[in-house]
């Protein structure tokens, strides 16, 4: 086998931190070809080095600096006789259980590389796009029941319909990247290994809904997406996917990147929409919908990046294909992030239906310490925590939230059975006092008399009147803060309260 092969690396974030850049820079020196590409999502295998074997990849991970030397020469002498060999990547079951038609290039191909996004079949939705009234690709997307993957879940649809036919002399795509969500990386992930993807999707809702203009606000702890997403929107401007004559069908439409100042409320849309416009970063009260008045007043489309990312399969296959995968009213797929105490974290794409446990346990292998699992958060850091003989539960909308509990983001975090659920449940009113914009009064106050009231709970200074308080403390946030961060932190706190009273029963000071 020629020394001058060509091999693949990841440049995500997750193998960058475990020494891939280190990694490339050898396999270089050795006359290797190094593609860097975004990560499969197997993190406890990266850095994972591909190799292209008779038309399949076949995979070395986790690779050091090492054991790197040992695999070159496996290498160079055409063989695969090596303890860090996984053998085909499509074989491996967390990997072969998947069912990837966001994630389908990530791992792949080269990021920024318009010819080779083109190759895996990228594109082909917007040229369909392009060739539709623009009424029928948002009516394609509301058919599909594509529903907002950032947390929220509301018909993607409706907000399409809601901009495309509201009358202004500007309208624009606006993509929330700030990703915040503790355990979450979705986003990160596909914006790093297939940023073209945003863009086509960004291009395609532009011409559906009559914007010339889109931007993408990246959170500032992602500068590997910052430099891949810069390159992709500079490639996607020289191919023409963007700018004044789209792929050449004389529509316009532009993309600008914006990095964000660290914010986790910016992640809900109204606040960022202010820190776009250069305004402190604030919930806006509801109406006006941003839909409606949203970027400088102006009619605006604000989804999730992987929102934006469902759409050109959408397209491309049509609104049946896509409402055919899932179940019920949660169509299409999920990329689920299992994060925490977990044996193999990472990312795991499937369509609505699969079990909790069928995620964390069986594909995932338990927690890493190998004790029992107490309790899974799913949702991010506003999500209820479920304990053990609720992980039977599907994953969709409607189970879920029949039961206390959403899909939000996608991100699963696992705790073993040393989990104390009381400092669980401080953590999301302290969370909430740290980040939260001061705007509305229960959230602002409520946030900090939470902690407060369970410190006093621990310490025993009437816990039966403490767990009342929390209980109206919880009422209030929900039904008086303006957006979610104030309205969801309750979630955690009762769900624990609720799954794990053990945790609270706590036996008055003496005096």
């Amino acid at each position: 086998m020629s020394k001058q092969q060509t091999v693949y690396l990841p440049l995500d974030s997750v193998a960058v931190s475990l020494g891939a850049n280190d990694v490339a820079r050898v396999l270089e020196e050795d006359g290797f070809t190094v593609v860097r590409t975004g990560s499969r999502g197997m993190h406890w295998l990266e850095p994972l080095l591909e190799v292209d074997r008779g038309g399949e990849r076949v995979g070395f991970g986790p690779l050091t600096l090492e054991n790197t030397e040992g695999i070159l020469a496996c290498l160079r002498g055409g063989n695969y006789d090596h303890p860090a060999y996984v053998g085909p990547i499509a074989d491996i079951p967390f990997f072969a259980r998947q069912d990837r038609q966001v994630f389908e290039r990530c791992g792949v191909i080269n990021p920024v590389d318009v010819t080779d996004y083109e190759a895996h079949g990228g594109l082909a939705g917007l040229r369909k796009a392009l060739d539709m009234d623009p009424k029928d690709v948002c009516a394609e997307v509301f058919a599909s029941g594509l529903r907002g993957r950032g947390g929220a879940g509301f018909p993607a649809g409706i907000k399409w319909h809601t901009v495309a036919d509201a009358e202004a002399d500007h309208k624009y795509i606006v993509v929330n990247a700030d990703e915040g969500d503790s355990g979450t990386f979705a986003d990160r992930m596909i914006m790093e290994g297939d940023p073209l993807l945003l863009i086509e999707g960004m291009a395609i809702a532009g011409i559906a809904t009559g914007a010339a203009k889109g931007y993408i606000y990246l959170r500032s702890e992602y500068p590997i997406a910052a430099e891949v997403l810069q390159h992709a929107i500079a490639a996607a401007r020289a191919f023409g996917i963007t700018g004044s004559d789209v792929l050449g069908s004389g529509k316009s439409f532009n993309v600008e990147l914006f990095m964000g100042a660290g914010a986790y409320i910016c992640g809900e849309e109204t606040s960022l929409l202010n820190s776009l416009e250069g305004k402190r970063g604030e919930v806006r009260a509801k109406p006006p919908i941003p839909a409606l008045e949203g970027l400088f007043g102006k009619p605006t489309l604000v989804h999730n990046v992987i929102s934006l990312c469902s759409v050109p399969k959408i397209l491309e296959k049509g609104a049946q294909f896509y409402a055919d995968l899932g179940m019920g009213k949660s169509t299409g797929t999920m990329p689920f992030q299992i994060a925490g105490n977990v044996k193999q974290g990472g990312l795991f794409e499937a369509p609505f239906g699969m079990t909790i446990r069928e995620l964390v346990e069986e594909l995932s292998g338990g927690t890493r310490t190998g004790r029992p699992i107490r309790a899974v958060q799913i949702g991010g850091p506003l999500g209820a925590y479920l304990p053990n003989e609720m992980l039977d539960l599907k994953l969709d909308y409607e189970t879920l939230a029949s039961h206390g509990a959403g899909v939000g983001h996608g991100g699963m975090v696992v705790f073993d059975d040393t989990v104390n659920l009381l400092a669980q449940a401080r953590y999301a009113f302290e969370f909430c006092a740290e980040e939260s914009c001061g705007k509305c009064t229960p959230c602002r106050i409520g946030s900090v008399r939470g902690v407060e009231a369970i410190d006093k709970l621990a310490s025993g200074q009437d816990p039966e009147g403490q767990k009342e308080l929390i209980a109206d403390l919880c009422e209030v946030m929900v039904d008086g803060s303006l957006c979610a961060m104030g309205g969801m932190t309750p979630i955690p706190v009762e769900s624990a309260m609720k799954h794990f009273p053990e945790d609270f029963n706590i036996h008055p000071a003496k005096s």
